[in-house]
């Protein structure tokens, strides 16, 4: 089909029901699911066929209308009237409250201000990578198209979150600034104390430093880079005990969920002294960006709590977590998106949050918890390392944006967009055989690189081969979460397209279709080379590491 150059996303999931056929159906309702619009005809996948059927013919015998057919051939009355109530059948698309049903979900936002991109050459961008010592996170952002290296702190703020920073206190100590951004945490995490950080990563470092240490061992459903830096930096072990699945395309509404038989055992096993708290990461980011359900964090909670463990939320991305529960979680459908958040808080002890995620900031975040005494030894290292309680290393203008953008992201369209978003890009993906994983996520793309390149040994970096590819052939930057990024700890060999936050349109997204379309194709080939290792770090090698490519 042809691509559609409009910015509103399809495959909208909207379910209705197709008017009684006026054409020999006996009555009968047929359920279609709508996917997009397409030479004028909404395209419908009926339940009872495979097939693709215009929903302006859903009950059509004919193949033609009104206008093509040749005017010397009379049109039977009986005619005339079934394509009449063909047309008016779009009357029917209507939800419970009469409202009407599009099968097109749109930004639910304007654009103001632009800003250009760049496109180079292969021969360039090949020589822009070969500079960068063939890492992606070394090459400089002017020479990227699409930036899908991640969505932390890379979208574009609101107006009146620009506004709300024209108001910014920036008082050293006690600024409104930051009895502003306190309240908007409190309304959805109504946790005792709240420290702000500069970054999500700042606030694991302060809290690790009061609860790590040698001979400890922090578990969670899956660490995600810094985080598991912090903990093992502190001489603590980082332990990984998320659910398992046969393979990365395996469907279940809640991936990211933690292996409640695996916490018991350790909990109730010799190493259960030795756990100052359990973590859970929502959504699981190492997994997929898989969601936790409701009923998983309620385990955790009753089983940490059991064993006097405080249970600390990496809720980096809570309100796509929350998203996910309303719509997957039995029993949650009609509860808003703030009611399941505070839920989730209520299971808790604490919280570590980086604000450029589901903050909707480009900067900030926040340790918040409810002890005193740990909040008295946190608060410490904050004032040493990040700064007064007050500000934690952020100026007053983005403790502002952050309030307003806690706002902002827990409504419902924002959610449906941005939802749809990846699960607009994802099928188009799997529709096309490149592997991702699944169910899709809320904030990217996974393309499990193992299966596109089989044959490759996880020692030759088959996900950072991948992501190579990307950008050689297209210009798109992605993120490898395998072997490069976690080493021997990686469960998957995976390339990550993490989408920014209210800032590509879905032309971006069509072109990085066709990018990945031929990337999977050269992959087929056996034309993407191998990765080794030159130069790396003793932490963290995937920022810094130099690479080269084996020969083919």
């Amino acid at each position: 089909p042809p691509r559609l150059h409009q910015s509103p996303l399809g495959l909208h999931q909207a379910q209705a029901r197709a008017p009684s056929s006026p054409c020999g159906g006996g009555g009968r309702h047929l359920r279609h699911t709508f996917h997009h619009k397409e030479n004028g005809n909404y395209w419908a996948s009926s339940s009872r066929s495979r097939s693709r059927i215009p929903f302006l013919r859903l009950c059509a015998s004919t193949q033609s209308s009104s206008s093509s057919m040749d005017s010397s051939v009379p049109v039977p009355v009986d005619a005339e009237l079934q394509q009449q109530r063909q047309r008016d059948s779009l009357l029917a698309l209507e939800d419970e409250n009469g409202e009407p049903i599009y099968a097109t979900v749109i930004e639910p936002f304007r654009i103001k201000t632009v800003e250009p991109l760049y496109t180079y050459t292969r021969k360039q961008r090949k020589e822009f990578l070969r500079d960068a010592d063939y890492n992606l996170f070394k090459l400089s952002s002017e020479n990227v198209t699409l930036d899908f290296l991640t969505d932390s702190g890379t979208g574009a703020m609101s107006a009146n979150q620009w506004g709300a920073m024209m108001i910014g206190d920036e008082s050293y100590a006690g600024s409104p600034s930051f009895v502003r951004f306190e309240q908007a945490v409190k309304h959805l995490f109504p946790f005792k104390h709240v420290l702000p950080t500069h970054q999500g990563r700042a606030a694991e470092k302060v809290l690790f430093s009061a609860l790590g240490g040698k001979g400890r061992v922090v578990p969670n459903n899956t660490h995600f880079d810094t985080t598991r830096a912090h903990v093992e930096a502190s001489g603590a072990e980082a332990l990984d005990l998320i659910v398992t699945f046969e393979s990365t395309s395996q469907k279940h509404p809640f991936k990211g969920n933690m292996d409640v038989d695996a916490l018991r055992s350790l909990l109730e096993g010799p190493r259960g002294k030795d756990v100052p708290c359990v973590m859970l990461t929502v959504t699981n980011n190492s997994a997929g960006g898989q969601p936790v359900s409701l009923e998983n964090m309620k385990l955790v909670s009753e089983l940490a709590h059991a064993h006097g463990k405080p249970l600390i939320m990496d809720a980096c991305r809570f309100a796509e977590n929350a998203f996910f529960i309303q719509r997957r979680e039995p029993g949650q459908r009609d509860r808003s998106i703030e009611d399941i958040v505070r839920d989730m808080a209520s299971l808790c002890d604490g919280m570590t949050m980086s604000a450029k995620k589901d903050g909707l900031a480009n900067i900030g975040g926040w340790l918040a918890i409810d002890d005193d005494e740990l909040a008295a030894s946190c608060r410490e290292q904050l004032i040493l390392t990040e700064g007064y309680t007050t500000y934690g290393g952020l100026a007053g203008r983005d403790l502002d944006a952050i309030a307003v953008g806690l706002q902002e992201v827990v409504q419902e369209p924002y959610l449906e967009y941005r939802i749809r978003t990846i699960d607009y890009f994802g099928k188009a993906l799997i529709a096309r055989g490149i592997p991702c994983v699944e169910p899709l996520g809320g904030h990217a793309i996974y393309l499990d690189a193992s299966r596109m390149l089989p044959s490759m040994p996880r020692e030759q970096l088959p996900g950072h081969s991948v992501a190579c590819a990307l950008y050689v052939e297209g210009g798109i930057r992605a993120c490898e979460i395998g072997t490069l990024m976690f080493g021997g700890a990686a469960k998957n060999e995976l390339v990550r397209m993490a989408i920014p936050r209210r800032m590509y349109t879905q032309s971006h997204v069509d072109y990085a279709i066709e990018v990945c379309e031929r990337v999977a194709a050269l992959a087929r080939r056996g034309s993407l080379p191998g990765y080794e290792i030159v130069e790396q770090p003793p932490s963290l090698r995937h920022f810094s590491a130099k690479l080269r490519p084996f020969t083919l």
